[in-house]
């Protein structure tokens, strides 16, 4: 018996690594998954800010990073060389850093330059900025980066 889950454990492994990396399909799941989990949320804890920020700020985020990050990662097709070779570890990390700190600036930008300087009053929405943001981002990033490695043939 232990042979047979063994083998159908393989089974699952090789076929998991044999997917291809479909960008609307990531897409789509870095917008449902942050939606429906943050919504559910926001709906038990009766938290309705974070209920719609699960259907906006969070879940648009994610899907924007996940397609940005995807569209970079494949290159037109042709990953660059780096982007393979280097370890799974240190390219997820300097990708994350990278889009949260973009994420941290536009969501400061958003909070705090903008109402300062036009017309647009502070509100406690835009302050969720400062967090929705750079969390979404650090979770798309990731989850895309690894997803889109485990579907890279490893490096000879």
């Amino acid at each position: 018996m232990p042979a047979t889950k063994d083998r159908t454990s393989r089974n699952r492994a090789a076929s998991r690594a044999s997917r291809p990396f479909t960008l609307w399909r990531e897409v789509l799941t870095a917008y449902a998954a942050p939606a429906l989990m943050a919504g559910a949320a926001g709906v038990v804890t009766r938290q309705q800010d974070l209920a719609v920020a699960a259907c906006t700020s969070i879940a648009g985020t994610s899907a924007v990073v996940a397609f940005l990050v995807g569209t970079w990662l494949r290159h037109g097709g042709q990953p660059r060389r780096w982007t393979t070779t280097t370890p799974r570890v240190a390219l997820t990390a300097a990708l994350v850093i990278t889009a949260t700190s973009a994420a941290a600036l536009l969501g400061w930008f958003t909070a705090q330059w903008l109402p300062a300087h036009t017309p647009i009053p502070a509100t406690p929405w835009l302050e969720r900025l400062r967090i929705d943001l750079p969390v979404s981002a650090a979770l798309a990033t990731t989850i895309v980066t690894l997803r889109w490695r485990s579907t890279m043939a490893s490096p000879t």
